[in-house]
């Protein structure tokens, strides 16, 4: 950073993660340690009781003078959060990364140079990520229509490359993860940022669908790797099962709003749910049963 000039704004979303945002900030740094890139990192905090605040100060204090920290004295969501950072980023070019993210090697610089050689056809682009095995983290695929959605919730549709996968060349693609999404802050501005409406989960999905019918394009990256570890702020595994269907309703009311879809939408979420509910009561699953009795009041709420 010669000339001072920051190019790149990194933003990252913080709740009750701070061994692991540290864990994400120092890669970050790492990776970044050679390149000429002009950067700044914009952390969130979402009110967050863990040791996050202190971490953060220290980090900023001891070695990461590039950070900015907005803490909030409550979980305003991720998306609002995001839209927070945006508004005093500096960069012509925003990345956002979750907490539970590890930059592997050269990533950032590697995702930024691959966006700049294409920005005639790419608007939005995502990394390739990982899961802590190091496999491959399905994290791109087709806009979740009712057939979508049937293989996600029947069909095991990650499995078999119907719902959500991870392609090994560049390629263009509905929509890609919201743990690492690179783009310019005008396109993100000029559609509206994220949905503040979406507390956690399918913000990216409406965000880059919002996108698409701007006319912007969407595309993948295997060449720019993540490792990303997953639900690391969202407390068990109950809390993202409900925000799912949550989220799944949000947007076909949004997005979709014609009563026979809606009415099938909820059809398949609440068969979904009974399936698994019984399975649980047969099974003596208390996870299952009081996950899917929850997830059953949402459909008929919704």
């Amino acid at each position: 950073m010669s000339d001072g000039k920051i190019e790149l704004s990194i933003i990252i979303i913080s709740y009750n993660t701070a061994p692991i945002t540290k864990n994400c900030l120092d890669s970050i740094k790492k990776s970044l340690e050679k390149s000429s890139i002009g950067y700044e990192i914009i952390v969130v905090d979402n009110a967050s009781t863990d040791q996050s605040i202190q971490t953060l100060q220290i980090l900023k204090r001891s070695h990461l003078t590039t950070l900015q920290l907005i803490m909030n004295n409550k979980n305003v969501g991720f998306a609002r959060a995001n839209n927070q950072a945006v508004q005093i980023a500096q960069g012509q070019y925003l990345l956002f990364l979750n907490s539970d993210t590890v930059v592997l090697n050269d990533a950032i610089e590697t995702l930024l140079k691959v966006y700049k050689q294409n920005e005639n056809n790419i608007q939005f682009l995502g990394g390739k990520l990982f899961n802590k095995d190091n496999t491959p983290q399905p994290s791109a695929g087709p806009f979740y229509t009712l057939p979508v959605v049937f293989g996600a919730l029947f069909l095991r549709g990650d499995y078999w490359g119907l719902t959500r996968y991870s392609p090994d060349k560049l390629t263009e693609v509905n929509w890609i993860s919201g743990a690492c999404i690179l783009t310019k802050k005008e396109y993100f501005q000029k559609i509206g940022g994220f949905d503040e409406d979406i507390f956690m989960y399918m913000d990216e999905i409406d965000l880059l669908y919002r996108a698409k019918k701007a006319g912007y394009r969407v595309w993948f990256t295997p060449l720019a790797r993540f490792i990303h570890l997953g639900s690391a702020s969202s407390g068990g595994r109950t809390y993202p099962i409900l925000q799912v269907y949550k989220g799944f309703t949000y947007f076909y009311r949004k997005h979709y709003n014609r009563p026979l879809t809606i009415f099938l939408l909820k059809f398949m979420l609440q068969l979904k749910a009974e399936i698994a509910l019984l399975i649980g009561k047969i099974t003596r699953n208390d996870y299952l049963t009081a996950t899917y009795e929850k997830a059953i009041e949402l459909v008929k709420m919704a």
